[in-house]
């Protein structure tokens, strides 16, 4: 019977012992745009990122996508959709583990544009296409936040809006609260 090996981890993971679950919101509208802003006052300050933030304990990834982009840009959201998954480890020792959705505004038709709610965490938001966002990174006039950097480099191909449109035909959603199994008291 075959084992699975593990090495150790690199002494500056050692610093940080377990992985943090973090959730990126791409929030999409007409013409393939989404939701980027600039990053400010926590690590990856000065990068771009999309709308984003920890998982809370008990919290579904779904609800966590909600809460974050009411939180960070004011808009609300629907059809929250699993799109992929990073593994992100920092210079300094963290391991993040980012799980990637993509989700609609919830009336787009009279949605506002994304407001900077938290501005000690972000200088603006705009949107973009994730060609744009592409050229901007490999053209250098913009530095990504290293989820969506690791998400370049670890899922070639990757496209936001087609993978959007692949979760739908495959209904892959997110379990209503009425399934989960009840949390410990």
């Amino acid at each position: 019977m075959a084992t699975i090996q593990s090495s150790s981890p690199p002494s500056s993971l050692q610093r940080f012992p377990h992985p943090r679950v973090g959730v990126g919101i791409f929030v999409m509208k007409e013409g393939g745009k989404f939701v980027i802003g600039q990053r400010r006052g926590s690590h990856g300050a000065g990068t771009w990122g999309l709308p984003g933030g920890h998982l809370e304990f008990g919290e579904t990834i779904e609800a966590c996508a909600k809460r974050e982009v009411l939180e960070e840009t004011g808009l609300g959201v629907r059809e929250v959709r699993l799109l992929t998954v990073t593994d992100d480890i920092t210079d300094d020792g963290r391991h993040f583990v980012t799980i990637f959705v993509g989700c609609k505004l919830s009336e787009p038709e009279t949605a506002p544009e994304p407001q900077v709610i938290e501005p000690h965490r972000c200088s603006g938001w705009e949107w973009a296409t994730w060609e744009e966002l592409c050229s901007y990174a490999d053209a250098h006039s913009r530095t990504l936040f290293l989820p969506l950097q690791d998400l370049r480099e670890q899922r070639p191909g990757f496209h936001p809006v087609g993978c959007y449109a692949r979760a739908a035909c495959c209904k892959a959603g997110f379990p209503s609260a009425d399934v989960l199994p009840e949390k410990a008291s």
